[in-house]
């Protein structure tokens, strides 16, 4: 009993100190103020891209509707850039918020799938606008290449979800796949996300040759000057994305004992947003806890397990 006693107290020190030790890792991160810095410039511009798309629709293109006019077809650049831009850009680097690395990695993983499903549902019925619109108006579908690289990145950013949902999320998977699929599921969501960029400018540049007749697109009219601002601000919003997620030294740090937290007992679910940090200020270093008894530490893991738990 004294032995049991005496190894949740060591277990309870060692939590403790994992606390400790993750707020002096936030507290110590390589370029914070940079990082926060760039966090608020790029929630700035995917706002102001938003504000921008929604301007040109209601005040340029006539506003929004949904009776297979040209007002039908205006959801489809608003819910592509609030949800297939922005949305997607915040379910990107959500890992990469340092206030989050004391949340449960199965949270984190559900605002991340719940974010990638938003911006899922958006496309979809931006896309159903385009088609209703074409429909009603006998226009030809999918002739376009913006329309041939916009329904190829919508289809992999639904397979893509899919993935994530029923490997990542649900605790089905086997260690081993988990571990194969881990590299192209980061991949092929960096590279959906730079598709979509170069979709959305390629539609608006699209949409404004078609448009702008009197005065033409080459005369450089208010309106096309305004809208080119929108798709600079749209790359430099993809831009800062992609910078902010790249940076291994903001990645979120591996959690310790990382297989006991897993419900399937696999590891590899940290390197989603692991790297290597020095927690050198918890309570025991790693060589001094090998030094320790095997009967103590076989006491210990058991009541590690329920405890880290519920971190």
């Amino acid at each position: 009993m004294c032995q049991y006693l005496e190894a949740s107290a060591a277990a309870s020190r060692s939590s403790c100190g994992y606390h400790r030790a993750e707020y002096g890792a936030l507290m110590a991160m390589e370029g914070y103020r940079g990082f926060l810095g760039l966090l608020v410039s790029a929630l700035l511009v995917g706002f102001l891209s938003v504000i921008f798309t929604l301007i040109w629709v209601l005040h340029y293109r006539e506003g929004l509707g949904w009776d297979g006019t040209a007002l039908e077809f205006n959801w489809h650049p608003v819910l592509v850039v609030t949800g297939f831009v922005f949305i997607q850009g915040i379910a990107i680097i959500v890992y990469r918020l340092p206030w989050t690395w004391k949340c449960s990695k199965l949270l984190m993983k559900s605002i991340h799938a719940g974010l990638n499903a938003v911006a899922a549902i958006l496309a979809i019925i931006s896309l159903v606008a385009v088609f209703d619109f074409h429909n009603a108006r006998n226009i030809p579908n999918m002739y376009s290449l913006h329309s041939w690289v916009g329904l190829t990145a919508v289809i992999l950013y639904i397979l893509q979800l899919l993935l994530g949902f029923f490997v990542f999320l649900l605790p089905w998977a086997p260690l081993s796949l988990r571990a194969l699929l881990m590299p192209i599921h980061v991949y092929s969501g960096l590279l959906v996300f730079g598709t979509v960029i170069a979709t959305v400018l390629m539609g608006v540049t699209e949409k404004l040759i078609f448009a702008l007749k009197n005065p033409a697109y080459s005369t450089f009219p208010p309106e096309g000057v305004f809208t080119n601002t929108l798709g600079l601000l749209i790359l430099v919003f993809g831009a800062l994305i992609f910078w902010i997620v790249t940076r291994p030294q903001w990645k979120r740090p591996k959690e310790p004992n990382s297989v006991l937290l897993q419900p399937n007992g696999g590891a590899p679910e940290g390197m989603e947003g692991s790297m290597a940090m020095n927690f050198g200020n918890m309570d025991k270093s790693d060589s001094e806890l090998n030094s320790e008894a095997a009967a103590r530490k076989r006491n210990i893991t058991l009541d590690e397990a329920g405890q880290r738990s519920t971190m």
